[in-house]
Parts: C-alpha cells; sequence; structure tokens
C-alpha cells in the first residue's frame, strides 16, 4: 500500500514539475519574450524589397543620348502553383524565342522555382506581366546602351551585369549616376508577392545626375575616322588624338585606336578597355622640344633670334647626342632649333637652364603628376628628376628633346595648350553640365597655374608658325596660321630602343593670334613612314582642315576682317 502511495506521489510531483515548467514557458513566450515572438511571427509575413534606381544618361555637350539604361526582364516560375502549364507554354511560346517543349519542361520541372528567359525585351516582359499568371514571376532589371556604338568609347567607358561603371565617364562618375535605391516594406502573401495594400514603408528610388559631355558627337565621329583612316593608311599598330579647347581645357573630342563596342564589352579583348590618352605613357619625342624652348626663353637663357652652333653632336654626361640626321647645321636661330627638329640644339637650351631651372619647368607644364582629368584610371607619366637615384647628368639632355621622360597624350595636350592660353595651363575635363532632378551644376573651367609669361607664350606661338613654315610642313592650313610641332620617338625596349619601330606625333593650335582649337595626334609604330612630318602631321592637318567648318572658325583674313568692323 505504501510502494502504490509513493508511486502516486511520484507521478504528481512529475506531473506538477512539468505543469510547472509548461506555465513557466507560457509565461516566458506571453509576458517575457511576448514582442519578440510577435516581432518574429511578423516577420513571417513582412519582406523587404530593394527597388533599383534608374542609372542618369550619358550626352554629348548638345544633349544627344550616348549612353542610358532601357529595361529589360528576366521571366521565372514557381512550377507547383501554375495552374494550366499547356495553356501557359501556348502563350509564352507566341513571345519568347523558345520552343514549346522546353517552356513546358520547365512549367512542369520538380524544382520550387526555374528561371524560363533573361534579357527578355520590355515590351514582351511587360506584356507577361500583365497576364498577371499565378506562378509566373517577371523581374525587371536595367541594361545599359550605348546607341553610337564604338562612338567615344574610351570616354564613356561601360556598365557591367552587376550595375557597376568602369573606365571614362562611367567608372569615374559611378556613384553619382547610380543614383539612391528605393525601399518597400510590408505584408507579402503565401507566393511571396508583395500585397499593394499591405505596404507598410515606402522610400522612392532617386534616379543617378545626367551628364553633359564637353565632347562634341560630330567632331568625336570625325576624329574617330581620321585616326582609323591613318591608322591603316600608315600601317600603324594603333594611335590616340586629343582635342581640346585651350581657353578652358574642355575635351572636343578623345580617340583611340583600337577601340571596343561598349554595347557588347563582354566578348571585347579587355586590353582595349583602358583609354591610351589617359591610362598609357609614351615618350613624346621632339613634341617635348616646345617644353623646352619655353622654358628657356621664360627664364631669358635664349632669345628668339639667339645664334647657337650646331655641330651635329653634343656630349651631356659622358653621353654623346647626336641630331636625328646626323648632320651638324651650323649656326642657327631658335626658330631653325624647331623647324629642323634639332636635338643638339635643344639639349644646348636644357644646359642653359641647368638641371634645377629645366625640372622646375617641367613639372610646372604638370609632368609627372596627374592631371586629375576626370576620367577613371589616369596615369602620372614618368619622370626622372635630381633627386632620384636613377636620374644621370645625361638625362638633362635627352629629356630636353623628349627622349627618357615619359608622358601620357592628355597631359602633352594640356601642356602645349597652356602655350596657346598665353602660358596659363588648364584643367583637362570632359563633364561640362550636371543635372540632378531640377539641380543642374556647370563645370567651371579651371585654371592650375601660369607655367610662363603671356609674352614667352606669344614669343613661343610666333617661332612655331614660322618654322612649320620654314619646313614646309604637311600640317599647314591655307587660310589660317598654325602652330605646332612634329615628334618622332624611338620606342623603349630592354636594353635600349628599337632599330627602326618608331611613335610619331604632331601637337598644334590654331589659329595661331587667337587659339580656338588644340589637336594633338600620336601614331604608334607606323610602317610607311616613321617620321612624323609623314604621318601624325597630314593626319593632324585632315583633321583641322574638317574641324574649323564643323566648329565654325572662319580664315584668318575674314575673322581679322569681321574682328575690325
Amino acid at each position: 500500500m505504501e510502494h502504490s502511495k509513493y508511486r502516486i506521489y511520484t507521478v504528481m510531483a512529475v506531473m506538477c514539475a512539468a505543469g510547472l515548467v509548461l506555465i513557466g514557458q507560457l509565461v516566458r513566450w506571453q509576458v517575457v519574450e511576448h514582442y519578440r515572438f510577435v516581432a518574429w511571427a511578423e516577420a513571417e509575413h513582412q519582406d523587404e524589397l530593394v527597388i533599383p534606381s534608374r542609372r542618369g544618361e550619358v550626352r554629348d555637350r548638345s544633349g544627344y543620348l550616348l549612353a542610358t539604361d532601357l529595361i529589360e526582364y528576366d521571366i521565372s516560375v514557381s512550377p507547383k502553383i501554375v495552374s494550366d502549364p499547356p495553356v501557359t507554354a501556348d502563350r509564352l511560346d507566341a513571345l519568347l524565342d523558345m520552343s514549346r517543349e522546353e517552356i513546358l519542361q520547365r512549367l512542369t520541372s520538380k524544382k520550387p522555382w526555374v528561371p524560363i528567359a533573361g534579357g527578355v525585351s520590355q515590351s514582351v516582359g511587360e506584356t507577361i506581366f500583365e497576364w498577371d499568371l499565378t506562378g509566373l514571376q517577371v523581374e525587371p532589371r536595367p541594361k545599359r546602351v550605348y546607341p553610337e556604338g564604338h562612338l567615344g568609347a574610351h570616354v564613356l567607358g561601360f556598365v557591367n551585369n552587376n550595375g557597376n561603371g568602369f573606365y571614362g565617364v562611367e567608372g569615374y562618375y559611378d556613384t553619382l549616376l547610380r543614383g539612391k535605391p528605393g525601399l518597400q516594406a510590408g505584408e507579402r502573401s503565401p507566393f511571396g508577392e508583395m500585397i499593394p495594400l499591405a505596404v507598410s514603408h515606402f522610400v522612392p528610388p532617386v534616379s543617378g545626375a545626367t551628364l553633359y559631355l564637353t565632347i562634341d558627337r560630330t567632331v568625336q565621329s570625325l576624329v574617330q575616322q581620321e585616326l582609323e583612316n591613318a591608322v591603316r593608311q600608315y600601317q600603324a599598330q594603333g594611335g590616340s588624338v586629343v582635342v581640346l579647347d585651350p581657353k578652358t581645357g574642355a575635351i572636343l573630342a578623345m580617340a583611340g585606336y583600337p577601340d571596343y563596342d561598349p554595347n557588347t564589352f563582354s566578348v571585347s579583348d579587355n586590353s582595349l578597355f583602358a583609354d591610351p590618352n589617359v591610362s598609357e605613357q609614351y615618350e613624346p619625342g621632339s613634341v617635348f622640344k616646345i617644353i623646352t624652348m619655353a622654358a628657356g626663353l621664360d627664364a631669358g637663357v635664349i632669345g628668339p633670334e639667339g645664334i647657337i652652333y650646331d655641330g651635329g653632336l653634343i656630349e651631356i654626361g659622358g653621353r654623346v647626342i647626336y641630331n636625328w640626321d646626323r648632320q651638324g647645321h651650323g649656326n642657327v636661330d631658335m626658330t631653325d632649333v624647331l623647324a629642323k627638329s634639332l636635338n643638339v640644339g635643344a639639349a644646348q637650351v636644357a644646359m642653359a637652364l641647368g638641371k634645377d631651372r629645366f625640372y622646375t619647368y617641367v613639372k610646372r607644364f604638370g609632368f609627372g603628376r596627374l592631371t586629375e582629368i576626370d576620367l577613371e584610371n589616369e596615369g602620372p607619366g614618368t619622370l626622372k628628376t635630381p633627386k632620384d637615384a636613377t636620374w644621370h647628368e645625361s638625362d638633362l639632355g635627352t629629356n630636353s628633346f623628349g627622349q627618357g621622360i615619359a608622358v601620357t597624350p592628355v597631359q602633352a595636350a594640356a601642356a602645349i595648350a597652356a602655350v596657346a592660353n598665353n602660358g596659363l595651363l588648364m584643367k583637362p575635363y570632359a563633364v561640362q553640365r550636371i543635372t540632378n532632378g531640377e539641380r543642374s551644376v556647370e563645370v567651371k573651367p579651371i585654371v592650375v597655374r601660369r607655367v610662363v609669361s603671356a609674352d614667352t607664350a606669344h614669343t613661343l606661338t610666333n617661332m612655331l608658325v614660322n618654322a612649320l613654315k620654314r619646313a614646309n610642313s604637311q600640317a599647314l592650313l591655307p587660310g589660317y596660321q598654325v602652330a605646332g610641332k612634329t615628334g618622332t620617338a624611338q620606342i623603349p625596349v630592354p636594353g635600349g630602343y628599337h632599330p627602326t619601330l618608331t611613335l610619331t606625333s604632331f601637337g598644334g593650335y590654331l589659329p595661331a593670334d587667337d587659339p580656338q582649337v588644340m589637336i594633338l595626334v600620336i601614331i604608334d609604330r607606323p610602317s610607311t613612314s616613321k617620321w612624323g612630318s609623314q604621318t601624325a602631321a597630314p593626319t593632324f592637318n585632315r583633321i583641322a582642315e574638317q574641324m574649323v567648318v564643323l566648329l565654325d572658325i572662319p580664315p584668318d583674313d575674314v575673322r581679322l576682317a569681321q574682328a575690325g568692323q
């Protein structure tokens, strides 16, 4: 009897303990942790949907569309809740570029979710969306398109499938172009879709800013076509052109060849993505004599009519420097040094300046540092100075005519443009206006610094004009005074320079008395001729001849007559 009582008490104790545990849990669930469990339950029915923003457009200076977003749709299905797969397959078969059998197979799959088609056009996607068929998901996604294809590819860059901008303005202004995504929070249906009437929180997306470039679409097209023609005509490996307004630094056109179509960047050679005008460096050759001569004139160590003796060679730091023709030219003035492109003459100017003053001027012109142009992946070039352990005294001589120094085309263009602009170096830029909603910001030209006096710039401009005339340059344009200089640079290779390959160039501006446009042409390893005078100079001429028409720049006599009225 006592044993039975013991068992009864034990059972009652266990039941009481279990009851106490249950009561404790109920108290915890309903009192202590009530709010946590309520939130947990609500979370099972709530959802947050990130609403992507529309990426901003890119337009040329006149408003012509160069880059924009189109909407494409991804179609997918939850097979278990499709009410009538055969009928649905019939309807999709009429719109999608797929066989009915393949569509039906996906609609009847055992998987909980199956993609049907991606990248469907906006019209087709919106049609399917309006059907409102249970089980079909129609999700929009933006696609970046470039209506002009190759036009301005290096300046524009591209946007990858994740919506990230790379290269050009797409990369540099990526954050601004992206805008801000929106957010929608609310209760979802058993099928995972947001219930419109149950939305509790909504933040609309903010579209990205629209960029208006300094690029002129027509000028850009002209430059690209002439550059491609030149590369083919001279059987070169490539080339590049920079066209800018010397008074502001605004880029009017910028091209590199070969290039690519940003619409199909994923199947393009990725070595073509970087803009050679801002990312690649080259030895400028005799175009750099403009800088050396500007420094010598500004420092007063030479005059425009000063005479030097050119014996055909000069020794500096144990290295013998020769003229390109291996000839001596006797007594020559400074304009002859430019006209005949005499390395010995340029080296004498650098020696007269001395290493400290020479490199001070070179850096003042912006070499060895970024121009800070608003394009992604800019390189600073390479400049050795006497403070560097690798600098040698002979570098003073070779640097004077553009050998042993590496620059980017946009650096060289900006430096030459500074001479055209009365000695003021302008910061080059590719975007002239940014609009964001109702707000619009004009980009103002920025003066970086004065590199030489206005008198020096005017004197050197006249020397460059006369030098081209003395050389009977192919860059000369009838009706216009042109100031400029050719360049022919050897290609660096391990152990020295290639014996035959060259990089040719011409940098010039016009009209010389009131420069409206500066053009730098670079031809990479031409085969028909290794000289800039026979490749880059005539290319400059062809571009300038058409550009004065497109930019409405009258011949000098007409312009001066109009100014005198």
